[in-house]
């Protein structure tokens, strides 16, 4: 078997698990041992609904948002299959795929406390270095995109310069 760092469930739009691998319902159980758990299924589904009602996501056939599962950090991508029959008995079906996130390309701590950023400044930041938009940012951090913008208005400000492109160039500046 080849070691993964994602799972994978499957759902009933009512959230009743069809299937999981075993990556999911550690991922998802974390920190009880899913053998150990006396309602699997209500635990799961309880997780899952707690990670979709984060986001609203209307009609979207599709979404990904980020959830941390003890210190690890993943990204949740979930799909609604809709039934080909036209049975009306035949609910939408939810798919989640689960990924661990990429370990950040550097580490914002030194320069957060040089420019004296505040925690959710530092995370918009790290955001910005993986070439997220504003908008991606906000999805991933669960606040406005004007919020974004707010936060990078204030990075600037704090770094000494007037752009996006600044405040990178200005990261490079001080690594080296």
């Amino acid at each position: 078997m080849i070691p993964s760092d994602g799972g994978m469930l499957l759902m009933e739009s009512s959230l009743k698990r069809i299937y999981s691998n075993a990556e999911a319902t550690q991922i998802l159980a974390y920190p009880e041992d899913p053998e150990s758990v006396k309602s699997l299924e209500k635990l799961l589904a309880e997780k899952v609904g707690s990670v979709l009602r984060r986001k609203d996501s209307g009609d979207q056939a599709s979404f990904v948002i980020e959830f941390t599962s003890g210190k690890r950090r993943y990204l949740c991508r979930a799909f609604r299959l809709h039934p080909r029959s036209k049975d009306p008995d035949q609910r939408p079906t939810i798919a989640l795929l689960m990924e661990r996130c990429p370990r950040p390309i550097f580490d914002a701590s030194e320069l957060a406390k040089q420019f004296r950023l505040t925690k959710r400044e530092q995370e918009t930041i790290e955001y910005l270095m993986q070439g997220l938009t504003s908008k991606e940012i906000a999805d991933r951090m669960d606040i406005s995109p004007n919020t974004v913008k707010a936060f990078l208005r204030l990075i600037m400000f704090k770094m000494g310069v007037s752009t996006r492109s600044g405040i990178i160039g200005k990261i490079f500046e001080t690594r080296s």
